[in-house]
């Protein structure tokens, strides 16, 4: 709830465009990369069990990354998919998401979240 104190919907741009879906971006199939084939067996072995509370969910991310260049987007899809995966949720339930970028040193990055209840 911090956010909404932080930035008010009322002082928020609204443009009125129906949000269009990353799998409507693309045409045909899509095939995973070896190098994110690698990355989800690595990450899959590496999340926790975690219980999980009632949907809908509040996901909270922190990315540690060494390049300011990197878009903080870019880590997102593949890091849901993962989590989902390996958490047996759909990230459907997913109502608000609240991501913020750290850049530090080559060899230090990370991925920190929280999955928590939502109430809407």
């Amino acid at each position: 709830m911090e956010l909404r104190k932080r930035l008010p919907h009322k002082r928020m741009t609204t443009i009125k465009i129906k949000p269009l879906s990353v799998n409507a971006c693309w045409q045909g199939k899509r095939f995973k990369t070896q190098a994110y084939k690698n990355y989800e067996l690595e990450a899959l072995a590496k999340i926790p069990r975690i219980k999980l509370p009632e949907p809908p969910y509040e996901l909270r991310m922190i990315i540690g990354v060494s390049s300011s260049l990197f878009d903080i987007d870019n880590a997102l899809k593949p890091w849901i998919d993962i989590l989902q995966k390996r958490l047996g949720f759909n990230d459907r339930y997913i109502y608000e998401l609240h991501v913020k970028k750290e850049i530090v040193k080559k060899g230090d990055e990370f991925i920190k979240f929280n999955i928590l209840h939502l109430d809407v």
